[in-house]
């Protein structure tokens, strides 16, 4: 395998307070290790990272302009002022402004929401949205996942007599929107303990202190918790701090008390048997909910995560899956474009980015093309489309490279950018789109390190066979749910062998089914290596070898364990 391996030991003050936190914890100093790595490093933390509870969130009105934000929503209510709900039409976006208009929708009857068409408004605010909203005698909008950038469009919105609360998460300006309240924790004056909310996670908080401020019991909020977990689970922000409670508690409520909407969507995605993960909703459930914005129109993600009738629910599900497989054609077929398109780049050995442009391709997929080819090529890319003299771009990144820096380094050439660390979106003039390629390799030539174009497996610990037992599992289990500063712990393991009984599987013989043993004890472990079919001769050779893993649950087997190997290192490697 081409992957290198990575792995720091831990130092004699790390092992000294594994030791103590598992002796107050009553668990494996492994684990503990773990912990002190996520930044838990005492008993109390630790309780409070194993159970996250609703108690410990934040108190929402610590955001900058909380208070006026829920003072403006209690007069618009009040008053019996239209409001429009207003949000991006990613997963983020729709989650989000389901969970607004479904919470206010108890309070007023006055109430719409709108999504931005890619294609008719482009992203974020849009004067057509503005237009809309006038003409239907909107006086208050509250936009979500989107809007911090909106300067001139929230200024026209002004000029009608319509006010603006914005709840974003993307990192603003210097100059901020002239809205009645700015809800965004990275806020140059940010007041807020915690940075990395979703854009559904800012929304919920406004809800949150608007419950707060008139005596509404917070269950009837919790209640729409399935939504932010979608929400931060799809939009890769970090599932530590105040994300993990409302991840966890968001994910109970998938499982046990779904919406019904997301009910369908998880029946028509074949989970309705299942206990719903973070990968589910990472693979299949959120690609649901964007196909329809990126195929056809995001509005329709609303309409079916508002849904009350499960009849009604499940035929609209079952339209947003034909979406997602034409989605997953186009991304299919664009990528092999893609692919060709990169192949035939002049010098592209000497490139730490790539910027590819096609007129022809389809802007809801661009996205996602970008991230197939930072996954197969492991270095920054950006894929650009056109319609008329306006080209959208769509860039993602490798781990620890922030791809938001590097558009903005590109601003002068850009009609509009945003984003985050990993994934970022811009428009420009096509004429300007050779120059902004060769701004983009500039910046990431001169800020990305050697190592971060390498593909590397992070290993968080060795373990031996004696190490891994049903006990330990299930503390482990107990880390999740994972994500962005919260990965899945890849461990390994030195000189394992074949127990004599492992062999080639799939369709194309093309996985290991494994029995191992280690020199330490006479444990057998089951594992499958998807994918590594071509060290299937070395490993029925006898010789010993190296792996590392994820412990899963077999499926197979209940109760028992099984290694999901990543990586196999036979001598040769060495």
């Amino acid at each position: 395998m081409s992957e290198k391996w990575k792995y720091e030991p831990p130092t004699s003050r790390q092992i000294e307070d594994a030791e103590r936190l598992a002796r107050e914890l009553d668990i494996s100093p492994i684990l503990c290790g773990l912990l002190i790595k996520r930044g838990v490093t005492t008993a109390a933390a630790a309780k409070q990272f194993f159970r996250p509870r609703l108690t410990s969130l934040h108190n929402p009105f610590l955001m900058n302009d909380m208070d006026v934000a829920v003072k403006r929503l209690n007069k618009a209510l009040g008053g019996k002022e239209r409001i429009l709900v207003y949000g991006d039409y990613d997963v983020d976006g729709t989650t989000a402004v389901a969970l607004v208009y479904k919470f206010l929708q108890q309070f007023s009857s006055n109430i719409d929401y709108y999504i931005p068409d890619r294609n008719e408004d482009g992203y974020g605010i849009s004067k057509r949205g503005v237009d809309y909203a006038y003409s239907t005698d909107v006086k208050l909008i509250i936009v979500l996942d989107c809007g911090i950038k909106a300067v001139e469009e929230i200024a026209y919105a002004k000029s009608l007599g319509i006010d603006f609360i914005v709840c974003d998460h993307h990192v603003p300006d210097e100059e901020l929107p002239c809205a009645v309240a700015i809800l965004n924790p990275k806020r140059a004056d940010s007041t807020y303990p915690y940075a990395h909310l979703s854009g559904c996670g800012v929304g919920f908080k406004f809800m949150q202190a608007f419950a707060m401020d008139n005596g509404i019991p917070a269950e009837q909020l919790y209640s729409l918790l399935d939504l932010v977990a979608v929400s931060i689970a799809s939009d890769l922000v970090p599932i530590m701090g105040e994300n993990r409670i409302l991840a966890y508690h968001g994910i109970k409520q998938l499982n046990h008390g779904a919406s019904t909407g997301l009910r369908a969507i998880i029946q028509v995605c074949g989970l309705g048997e299942k206990e719903i993960n973070i990968n589910d909703i990472i693979f299949k459930i959120g690609p649901r909910i964007n196909a329809s914005g990126r195929i056809q129109q995001g509005k329709v993600a609303v309409d079916l995560l508002i849904e009350n009738n499960l009849r009604a629910a499940l035929e609209m599900s079952e339209q947003i899956n034909m979406f997602n497989e034409a989605r997953k054609d186009l991304d299919k077929n664009m990528t092999e474009e893609a692919n060709r398109i990169v192949e035939q780049l002049e010098n592209f050995e000497e490139k730490r980015a790539i910027v590819i442009f096609n007129e022809d391709w389809h802007r809801g997929v661009i996205g996602i093309v970008a991230s197939r080819l930072t996954e197969v090529y492991h270095r920054p890319a950006v894929v650009i489309t056109c319609s008329g003299d306006i080209a959208t771009g769509s860039a993602r990144s490798v781990t620890g490279f922030d791809v938001y820096k590097a558009i903005e380094s590109c601003r002068a050439l850009l009609e509009n950018f945003g984003g985050h660390t990993y994934a970022a979106g811009f428009s420009l003039k096509v004429e300007n789109i050779d120059k902004f390629a060769k701004c983009f390799e500039e910046y990431v030539s001169g800020n990305i390190l050697p190592e971060q174009t390498d593909p590397i497996i992070e290993i968080e610990a060795e373990l031996d066979f004696k190490d891994i037992t049903r006990r330990f599992f299930n503390d482990l289990k107990k880390f999740n749910p994972h994500g962005p500063d919260n990965p899945k712990p890849i461990f390994c393991t030195h000189n394992v062998y074949d127990y004599g009984t492992s062999k080639v599987v799939g369709r194309r013989q093309e996985h290991i089914k494994l029995e191992l043993v280690d020199n330490k004890t006479s444990n057998v472990l089951n594992g499958i290596a998807f994918g590594q079919s071509e060290q299937a001769k070395y490993i029925k050779s006898k010789q010993s070898f190296d792996i590392c893993y994820t412990l899963e649950d077999n499926t197979y087997k209940h109760g028992e364990v099984q290694l999901q190997i990543e990586s196999i290192k036979v001598k040769k490697d060495k």
